[in-house]
């Protein structure tokens, strides 16, 4: 029975083998160290597929999908460890793909690796990558992170080398479809199949692994968090525009969708951690494609989708420990949308605006630069646009600096080049 379930797998394996794949920029650790890898992100991001593709350098390892009913009763982990040496011929490294199916499935990694394989581990869960493998790995893992394409790898999947004008129009499609791989490889209606994997992500992988039985407040949460990305919010608001009954179940409503890679919060900027833990945070969805094709929108709302563009790729140094990202308000409510910290040094303070062409838009952004810049002692300013590219030297009430112009799309690579 294991085996013939595994040969379906190998099968099938060997068919995702010869399908378009597009190379991830991901900063990988050699596969022959004897550390746990652990790839994490949201489902349909392209996990397996990177983990398949950067195993078959090794020329053969062995493969079993934990994202398949027929393992999920599985009591003997001997009989699968031996039914993958007779279809995979004894592999020393394997891929445990969703991994987080199966009941204690830390004694079983554990064990593996005790007898000497090379393991890798994928899963949906980002309980995963904070809790369960610092308690259960204890520091035998190191964890790999895949999101839904980059603007580079979209570029990529679209196959074609484009002008600096027709990458502009790319950029503005990729704002609104988002970064999911398949419905950008393979031909299908992008909104059905982002709602069905939307549906999925709530229903399985948060209502039924934590038996909540108010899916109505869940759900609402979730389309009510579409529908504001890039916004502030307290625990307190969500309670009272939503089903959910109150802010407790709201605080553990947003934890089950950060588990799930739907959803990050980002914290406001404040030398002393007890104002950051007390105030009103920002919410950001993982991906843009929910949010035009779940959220609740009368037009395109292209300024909130370049600046969630934005913190989904400073989400992704921050995961790699490479930088924390925060926002900034000030007590008159001027604002910068991202504080980007790396060691004990501010490094860059980041405003994205998306038009720039009225004279007031451009002065209230830059006000609010140089009004942090004097509050963090920080002169590195940026300001996210369009098209504009140039520098130009900025005053407010005595405070001069350089503010930089520079074009997300060209931001965006070269944030990605950080991470890779």
């Amino acid at each position: 029975m294991l085996t013939d379930v595994l040969l379906t797998q190998k099968r099938e394996l060997e068919l995702r083998m010869r399908e378009p794949y597009v190379e991830r920029r991901v900063n990988t650790p050699l596969l022959d160290n004897d550390l746990i890898k652990v790839i994490l992100g949201p489902r349909r991001a392209g996990k397996s597929c990177f983990a398949i593709h950067w195993l078959s350098s090794l020329g053969s390892f062995g493969y079993a999908n934990f994202d398949d009913e027929r393992l999920l009763d599985l009591a003997n982990y001997d009989e699968l460890i031996a039914a993958m040496d007779s279809v995979y011929g004894k592999p020393k490294h394997l891929l445990l793909d969703e991994i987080q199916n199966v009941p204690r499935w830390e004694l079983l990694v554990n064990r593996l690796q005790r007898q000497g394989y090379r393991l890798v581990l994928t899963g949906s869960n980002a309980h995963l990558l904070s809790k369960e493998l610092a308690t259960h790995l204890t520091g035998r893992h190191t964890p790999i992170v895949i999101f839904p394409f980059s603007f580079s790898e979209y570029l990529q999947a679209k196959g074609a080398q484009l002008t600096e004008p027709e990458q502009a129009d790319a950029l503005r499609r990729y704002l609104e479809e988002g970064g999911f791989p398949e419905p950008l490889v393979k031909p299908m209606d992008r909104p059905s199949y982002l709602t069905a994997l939307w549906d999925s992500v709530i229903y399985k992988d948060i209502v039924k692994r934590h038996r909540i039985r108010a899916v109505h407040g869940m759900d609402d949460l979730g389309r009510y968090l579409l529908s504001n990305v890039a916004s502030g919010y307290s625990s307190t608001t969500l309670s009272q525009v939503t089903k959910c009954q109150s802010s407790h179940t709201v605080e553990k409503y947003l934890g089950y969708l950060e588990e799930a890679f739907l959803f990050f919060s980002m914290k406001r900027f404040s030398f002393k951690a007890r104002e950051q833990s007390r105030a009103n945070r920002k919410i950001y969805c993982m991906d843009n494609g929910f949010v035009t094709s779940r959220g609740f929108h009368f037009s395109a709302n292209t300024g909130k989708l370049c600046e969630s563009a934005v913190a989904v790729a400073l989400k992704k140094q921050e995961l790699n420990r490479q930088a924390e990202v925060y926002f900034w308000k000030s007590p008159q409510q001027e604002e910068v949308d991202f504080v980007v910290k790396r060691g004990p040094e501010i490094e860059a303070l980041i405003q994205v605006c998306w038009e720039l062409r009225a004279p007031t838009t451009k002065e209230r952004q830059v006000r609010g630069l140089l009004k942090a810049s004097r509050d963090l002692r920080c002169g590195n300013l940026l300001v996210l646009t369009a098209d504009l590219e140039s520098e130009e030297d900025m005053e407010w009430f005595g405070t001069k600096e350089r503010v930089r112009f520079l074009p997300l799309r060209k931001w965006l690579s070269a944030a990605e080049s950080q991470i890779a």
